[in-house]
């Protein structure tokens, strides 16, 4: 297992946030989703796209725990999925979420 996953493994976050990031899942299209959060048109690798969405998700973390009223849950939501389903990508289905 590489770094990158065993830190997203180790994330501790909301159960009802990874709740909903994990139903999620199912519906994730990297095509649509990555180049929509990270505002780029060409896509990442898993490794690059991992890197970048952690970086995102503390930031979205640290406003949901300060109670930032720009929060939201949303986004967050969707960037928990996407981190999920990239950190997939490297390890195969079963070693994340």
């Amino acid at each position: 297992m590489s770094d990158l996953t065993t830190f997203v493994n180790s994330l501790s976050r909301p159960r009802l946030l990874l709740r909903a990031a994990r139903h999620g899942l199912a519906d994730y299209n990297r095509s649509r989703v990555l180049k929509r959060l990270m505002r780029t048109q060409s896509l990442p690798s898993p490794t690059g796209a991992v890197t970048s969405l952690l970086t995102v998700e503390a930031s979205l973390e640290n406003a949901r725990r300060d109670g930032d009223a720009a929060y939201s849950v949303t986004r967050h939501v969707e960037v928990m999925i996407a981190l999920l389903a990239e950190t997939r990508l490297l390890v195969g289905p079963k070693a994340v979420g």
